[in-house]
């Protein structure tokens, strides 16, 4: 087999994983799309700096008639599934960014679109292979902590003051129908992954809303959310993300197990590196405590090459291209269909629990064909256009539809100004 013919849609979010094509030495980057203009001139100039042929496309259309192998979705967050199914009925594998449904019935959709295709589907959950994350997966797999108890996974990023560049003020951008517990997998992810243990039962939680400043941006897609996950081994998970006030932002995960315990460091902000682990001995409560910073057990300078997100999405994109390949590393390292779906819906699944007054919300099996019929038509979400007559509330305890639309335009003119909210 000779490069993987790969294309990249959307181009800001994407360009790490552009990036890591081009370095890769078994991939060939050939096509990238995005409405913005800009953000294709900038696609260019690092085409010229690196002497490499792209083509670029700001429709859609063009982009998906290219000759391509694979095509890694950095669209919108929402917007992923309808893009993956229709690109998966046409042979190509597909490589999805955060998050992987917006909806159980495309959970059940994306599923077997895969099924159906036999094509490679990798979710770049990127978290799962920042250095000390990876590590703690090498480890639980060898043994050194025993069987997992209790797990913390955390996400705090405030993103108040970027909410003009990242939304450009547009009033029905994704981000501004986010709900609490939506944006989940980056703190439930890792958990998931070092494990290996799936998700039976979550209970949702969201905290007050932040309206102190303007609330086009200090909403925030509302409070802080809380999701707490019984995995299938009885194991209890306390997974917290939002735009909770602390700086620098927190990343860090926690698992206890029957003979010890890993986190990674707290304090360090985005560098997700160093860790500690706690391992028991023979005598009870009697152990040994060590703190490093591990470097990555699958490693190369192609990857060191590579920055976004401490190094780690080299790897999504590495491991995505080596499944493809039929490598090994391939296979065991990139998240596939199912243990992405089970990231997500855990997140859809406890803002149902918050709706309805905190209560337990069974986590369905979609790898089992008779759990699926349930949310084949469940679309019930917060955009409109997906949800149908299925709409629900974007907070439980704010009105986000009563934002002013002035405050919108003053959030668009930041954005068209250059300028973050103050």
């Amino acid at each position: 087999m000779g490069k993987i013919k790969t294309g990249v849609f959307g181009a800001a979010r994407g360009k790490t994983m552009i990036e890591a094509l081009i370095a890769h030495p078994e991939a060939e980057l050939v096509a990238v799309c995005d409405k913005n203009k800009s953000k294709l001139d900038s696609i260019q100039k690092l085409a010229d700096d690196k002497q490499v042929k792209i083509s670029l496309y700001e429709n859609f259309e063009d982009f998906y008639n290219h000759d391509m192998d694979a095509v890694i979705l950095a669209n919108y967050a929402n917007e992923h599934v309808p893009f993956a199914v229709r690109l998966l009925k046409s042979g190509r594998h597909i490589m999805s960014e955060v998050l992987p449904c917006e909806t159980m019935a495309q959970a059940v959709e994306l599923i077997e679109a895969v099924e159906a295709s036999g094509k490679v589907y990798a979710y770049a959950e990127n978290y799962c292979y920042m250095s000390a994350p990876f590590e703690m997966r090498r480890r639980y797999e060898r043994g050194d902590i025993g069987e997992v108890q209790y797990a913390e996974g955390e996400y705090i990023h405030d993103c108040a003051s970027v909410w003009p560049q990242i939304t450009g003020g547009e009033k029905t951008h994704w981000r501004n129908r986010m709900y609490s517990t939506f944006y989940n997998t980056h703190s439930l992810g890792p958990i998931l992954t070092i494990t290996g243990r799936r998700p039976v039962q979550v209970t949702g939680f969201e905290t007050n809303v932040n309206t102190e400043r303007s609330p086009a941006v200090s909403f925030n897609g509302g409070g802080g959310g809380i999701e707490m996950v019984t995995l299938d081994n009885g194991a209890v998970v306390k997974s917290i993300h939002g735009g909770l006030k602390r700086e620098p932002g927190s990343v860090n995960y926690q698992i206890y197990g029957t003979k010890g315990m890993m986190e990674s460091n707290r304090w360090s902000g985005w560098d997700v590196s160093g860790m500690s682990a706690y391992i028991e001995g023979e005598k009870l409560c009697n152990g040994k405590l060590t703190h490093y910073t591990p470097e990555n057990y699958i490693t190369s300078d192609t990857a060191k090459s590579v920055s976004g997100h401490g190094g780690s999405d080299f790897y999504t994109t590495h491991f995505f291209i080596e499944k493809i390949l039929g490598n090994p590393d391939g296979h065991k390292y990139s998240i596939d269909v199912y243990t992405a779906v089970d990231m997500g819906i855990c997140g859809i699944l406890a803002y149902r629990s918050i709706l309805n007054g905190n209560i337990p919300v069974k986590v369905p099996d979609l790898r089992n064909k008779n759990e699926r019929g349930a949310y084949r038509n469940d679309n019930a979400c917060t955009d409109p256009k997906m949800a149908g007559g299925q709409v629900i509330p974007v907070s439980p305890y704010f009105d986000a539809d009563s934002i002013p639309d002035e405050e919108f335009t003053k959030c668009r003119q930041l954005w068209l100004e250059g300028k973050n909210a103050e």
